[in-house]
């Protein structure tokens, strides 16, 4: 009786947890954990999310993270029962709102500031603020089963935040058609705009993102997270500025304990061992 009421127990917690945290090694998995409802980012799974990139930032021996789902749907966007509730207030929900788009989007840079790369695993579909989350990760793994939209054009609310990541990784056409039409586009085509990297067969996107991790993870961390910070700062630059900006970054990451040790291992044909510093 006790076992059953431990397993029980430990179920329902599971549930009630928006978000899961796995480490593989040196990876971390970050696994949305509400497929009853959509996996949308609710309030609880939005400061989760945040909580989790908070403690990985500082975690030396976390070398790539992962952000996967469960259930069919990566995950639908914003929980518009959520929002719809706030109606009622005094204000007509609008501080409510606010703060949860402003959550939503701080949430947005701390993947981008995060010093890890970050890699979406996506199984299934990813709509509206699900999109963006998978348009904001430094790269997406993607199944073939997989679809992708910014949808709210259909319902009266135009996908603004989402546009956001979207118009940074993909042309301006097709980021304006996405956006305009609100049209499911499936993963061969999304992989063909540029919203995510590859597609492999359905099931195994998180072992695909694994792998690709790994081979991160095998690269001097300090370059990685050098590269990574200089990449988002440099794409907001204008072309001189970025190219002024990237000179000195390269001064840098020359002068590196790293940078001397990779290149002495090129010439001498050998395995680099990363000082990571």
């Amino acid at each position: 009786m006790s076992t059953i009421s431990s397993v029980r127990k430990v179920r329902a917690a599971d549930i009630e947890t928006p978000v899961l945290r796995e480490n593989e090694g040196d990876i971390a998995v970050l696994t949305l954990n509400r497929p009853q409802a959509r996996n949308t980012l609710s309030e609880a799974t939005l400061a989760g999310l945040r909580a989790e990139l908070a403690e990985i930032s500082g975690q030396t021996r976390v070398r790539a993270v992962i952000i996967a789902a469960k259930g069919p749907v990566f995950s639908a966007g914003h929980d518009l029962k959520e929002l719809t509730a706030h109606r009622a207030d005094a204000d007509g929900g609008r501080a409510y709102t606010r703060e949860l788009i402003a959550s939503c989007s701080a949430l947005m840079l701390a993947i981008l500031r995060l010093p890890q790369p970050v890699i979406a695993a996506v199984e299934g579909t990813a709509t509206a603020a699900g999109c963006q989350l998978v348009a904001t990760c430094d790269l997406a793994v993607a199944a073939a089963t997989a679809k992708f939209c910014t949808p709210g054009v259909h319902i009266g609310l135009f996908c603004s935040t989402p546009m956001v990541a979207l118009s940074r990784n993909v042309a301006r056409k097709h980021a304006m058609e996405m956006l305009l039409t609100g049209d499911m586009i499936d993963a061969n085509e999304a992989c063909r705009i540029g919203l995510i990297n590859r597609v492999v067969e359905a099931g195994i996107a998180r072992e695909q993102a694994l792998q690709l991790a790994r081979r991160i993870a095998a690269k001097s961390k300090a370059v990685v997270k050098l590269g990574k910070e200089a990449f988002y700062r440099q794409i907001e630059l204008s072309i001189a500025d970025a190219y002024e900006y990237a000179s000195e970054v390269m001064v840098q990451n020359m002068m590196l304990a790293d940078a001397a040790e990779g290149m002495s291992a090129f010439i001498d044909k050998r395995a680099a061992k990363w000082e990571d510093g």
